[in-house]
């Protein structure tokens, strides 16, 4: 990141479901284990005070976190909140008052991507973003028209250096742990590649439906959700070369290589469907077609470069997501 630490870490959809699953525990983390002490200020529009949200960070450690009390005491001591609309400049005002004297505050969005430009424009206009770096959650745009647009928004109110796109799904240690099994086993590296593997399936099963999500993922669905992010990364990390050196872009410019390989999709190798009772959950839109599975069969050429024929393609079978109820209209 920059030279200097973050003086003030800010979270925009306190309130939201990222945040109860993710973000606590994560920051329960960073308090244990990394020794974070600047405030931590969740911004929301939900109603709440600052009870409230503690009320919830303490139930989300408890599900997702971890018993660890001297930890929670800590962060929901440095726990702030502000309720107010994002498109409210009051509501920026009042974040300008509680970040107080930082100078170098972190924001992070995780809130839908419709969003994203209505905030960092709202954080500059208000001062916040000043000195400022911009985290931003997937999906990042709905296309590529989109993505590009927001991509030169966030440039005008944020320096290029201080805008960071991640996917927290590469947080996850069974993902995080693909590239140390495949690379530093030497039993198993040699035989990871075409000439050994023909296709590969890849299912992400969800045990939970999307509950109080409605209207999010009615606007975004299975494709944009998880698919072109959290999949397309395991794919990636299944099926690079390794990365030379160890720098973050050494991994990133061997993603780019393999996602660059892989065919474009064919409507014929997809699959879209929508689980029963999905458009009774409020705020999904009456007669929605809003997919809540998805499955696709993509192909990858010339994988593993100096390994065997390089007009030979792997087949991923499947890269899926999906719950566990009964898909209807797939």
């Amino acid at each position: 990141m920059a030279d200097e630490p973050s003086d003030a870490l800010v979270f925009f959809g306190a309130t939201g479901d990222l945040a109860y699953k993710q973000i606590f525990p994560s920051l329960l983390g960073l308090v244990r284990d990394e020794g974070l002490n600047v405030p931590i200020i969740g911004v929301a529009k939900a109603g709440w005070n600052l009870d409230q949200l503690k009320t919830r960070a303490i139930d989300s450690l408890r599900h997702h976190g971890g018993a660890d009390p001297k930890a929670m005491h800590q962060l929901l001591g440095l726990l702030h909140y502000v309720d107010g609309d994002y498109s409210d400049e009051s509501t920026f005002s009042a974040l300008r008052e509680q970040l107080a004297q930082a100078k170098r505050p972190l924001h992070y969005l995780a809130v839908p991507p419709g969003l994203f430009a209505t905030v960092a424009e709202a954080l500059a206009k208000s001062g916040c973003s000043e000195g400022g770096r911009l985290v931003i959650e997937k999906p990042f745009g709905r296309d590529r028209a989109t993505a590009r647009t927001l991509s030169r928004l966030l440039s005008q109110h944020f320096v290029e250096k201080n805008i960071f796109l991640i996917d927290h799904y590469l947080g996850k240690e069974p993902v995080q742990s693909i590239v140390y099994t495949r690379f530093a086993n030497s039993m198993f590296e040699p035989l990871w590649n075409r000439d050994h593997v023909s296709s590969i399936q890849i299912t992400m099963a969800e045990n939970f439906g999307v509950q109080d999500r409605g209207r999010f993922y009615d606007d975004t669905g299975a494709l944009r959700d998880v698919l072109q992010n959290h999949m397309l990364q395991v794919l990636a990390h299944l099926t690079m070369d390794p990365p030379f050196g160890e720098e973050h872009e050494a991994m990133r410019d061997q993603k780019a290589a393999l996602l660059k390989a892989v065919r474009p999709l064919e409507a014929s190798d997809m699959v879209r469907g929508q689980y029963a009772g999905y458009q009774s959950v409020p705020g999904v839109r009456t007669g929605s077609t809003t997919e809540t599975f998805v499955a696709v069969k993509l192909y990858i050429d010339h994988m593993f470069a100096g390994r065997g024929d390089p007009s030979h393609s792997m087949q991923v079978t499947r890269v899926g997501s999906g719950g566990p109820d009964q898909c209807l209209n797939a």
